[in-house]
C-alpha cells in the first residue's frame, strides 16, 4: 500500500526538523574529560572498566505511537451469518419448534417484526431471509493516539571524541486500531417464506411467542421463492485490532550537554511481529418488510514486518543512579496486511513516530 501524501510530507519534515535540532546540541555540546590526553582525537578509546562513567544503562516507560494509519477494502458476494432459515430464524421473525414438537403441524414459538409482513385478505404471514449480498468499497482509516510500552538495554564500550559510543537494544509493544464505519453501497439475494395463519387472528406486530406450546398457534407449513439483485445499504462497522511487538538494535552516540542533561541517538534495524484481527459487524436493510439481515464474524493472521528505525534521548540524572527521559523515534517497517475471500485491510507502518518517556537506571 502506498503512503499517501501527507503522511510523507508529515513524515519527511519531522525527520528534517529533528535532524537539524539534534546537530545543533550536537554542536554546542560541552566536551567530555580528556581521555588519554587526546580529547580531540579521532581514535576510538576503549571505557577503562573500574571508570565511574555511565557505560550501561537500562530504561522503561511509556509509549506514544502517531501517524499510522490503514485502509479497508471489499469486493466479493458475502454470506449473512444472522439467520438460518433451516432453523426457522429469518431477518424478520422467526418459527421454530415448540416443547410440543409442532404438534397438528402448529406452533406457539413465533414471532414478527412489522405489520406489513401480514396480509389479512390473503390470510398469510411472510417472512424473509437475506442469502447473500455482494459490495465494493474502500476506506481509509487513522489510527490516532496509540499508548504503548518502552524497554531498551544499553552499554558504551568507547569514548570517540565528545561521544561515548556503544549499542542500545530496544523493544515495544504498541496496541493498534483503525475503523471504518462508511456505509456500503450493496446488492443482495434472499429468500421469502409464506406462512398461511388459518383463520388465526395475529397479535399486533412486533409480537414474539414463547416455546411453552400455549398461545397463538400459527400453522409452521410454508411456500418460498427467491429474489435477487436488489439495491440497498449497508450499514455497520469493520474494525482491524493489532498489537505490533518490535525489537530494535543498532550503535548509540552520547553525549553530555551539561551536568545533568544529556542525549543520546542510536539507529540501525528493526524487527516485528504483528499480531491482527479483522472484525465486522454489518447490516443490511431491505426494505419495509421490518427485515435487516445481520452479519458479523472475525478473522486473524500473524506477520513478520521488518525496515529501520532513528532515535533520539534527552537525559536529565535526577541522581547517581537514576534518570528520567523523553524520547522521540522515527521507524519505518514495510506494511501489514490481513485478507479473507472479499476483504481485506492494509495498516501502514511505514512512517510511524514514537514518543517515549520514562526511567532509566545507568549503572
Amino acid at each position: 500500500m502506498s503512503t499517501p501524501p501527507f503522511k510523507k510530507f508529515v513524515a519527511s519534515r519531522f525527520a528534517a526538523v529533528l535532524v537539524t535540532c539534534l546537530l545543533g546540541l550536537v554542536w554546542s555540546a560541552r566536551a567530555q574529560p580528556d581521555v588519554d590526553g587526546h580529547p580531540e582525537s579521532s581514535a576510538f578509546y576503549l571505557i577503562p572498566p573500574d571508570t565511574d562513567d555511565w557505560t550501561r544503562h537500562f530504561h522503561i516507560g511509556a509509549l506514544l505511537g502517531l501517524n499510522i494509519g490503514g485502509s479497508f477494502h471489499m469486493n466479493g458476494n458475502f454470506g449473512v451469518s444472522g439467520n438460518d432459515p433451516s432453523k426457522g430464524i429469518f431477518d424478520n421473525g422467526y418459527v421454530r419448534t415448540d416443547q410440543t414438537g409442532n404438534a397438528g403441524g402448529l406452533t406457539s414459538f413465533w414471532g414478527y417484526n412489522s405489520a406489513s409482513q401480514y396480509n389479512a385478505s390473503a390470510q398469510t404471514l411472510t417472512m424473509n431471509a437475506v442469502t447473500g449480498y455482494h459490495a465494493t468499497e474502500s476506506a481509509n482509516a487513522d489510527s490516532g493516539l496509540s499508548a504503548g510500552f518502552d524497554l531498551a538495554y544499553g552499554d558504551n564500550i568507547w569514548y570517540w571524541k565528545h561521544a561515548r559510543v556503544g549499542w542500545e537494544l530496544g523493544f515495544d509493544l504498541l496496541p493498534v486500531s483503525i475503523h471504518d464505519t462508511k456505509p456500503l453501497s450493496a446488492t443482495f439475494s434472499q429468500s421469502t417464506y409464506v406462512f398461511s395463519t388459518g383463520g388465526l387472528i395475529l397479535p399486533g406486530a412486533p409480537y414474539q411467542g414463547g416455546s411453552s406450546g400455549v398461545g397463538p398457534l400459527l400453522p409452521t407449513a410454508f411456500t418460498t421463492n427467491s429474489t435477487s439483485g436488489s439495491s440497498t445499504t449497508a450499514t455497520g462497522s469493520r474494525s482491524l485490532d493489532v498489537l505490533v511487538y518490535s525489537i530494535r538494535f543498532g550503535p548509540s552516540f552520547e553525549w553530555d550537554l551539561g551536568s545533568h542533561v544529556g542525549m543520546s541517538l542510536s539507529a540501525g534495524p528493526v524487527f516485528g511481529v504483528v499480531s491482527g484481527e479483522y472484525s465486522f459487524d454489518e447490516n443490511i436493510d431491505v426494505g419495509n418488510t421490518g427485515a435487516v439481515a445481520h452479519n458479523h464474524g472475525s478473522f486473524d493472521s500473524v506477520g513478520l514486518q521488518y525496515g529501520g528505525y532513528f532515535n533520539a534521548t534527552f537525559m536529565y540524572h535526577v541522581t547517581p543512579s537514576a534518570d528520567i527521559f523523553l524520547g522521540a523515534q522515527y521507524t519505518s517497517m514495510n506494511d501489514y496486511s490481513i485478507s479473507a475471500p472479499g476483504r481485506s485491510a492494509n495498516l501502514d507502518l511505514s512512517g510511524q513516530v514514537y514518543i517515549t518517556a520514562g526511567i532509566s537506571w545507568p549503572f
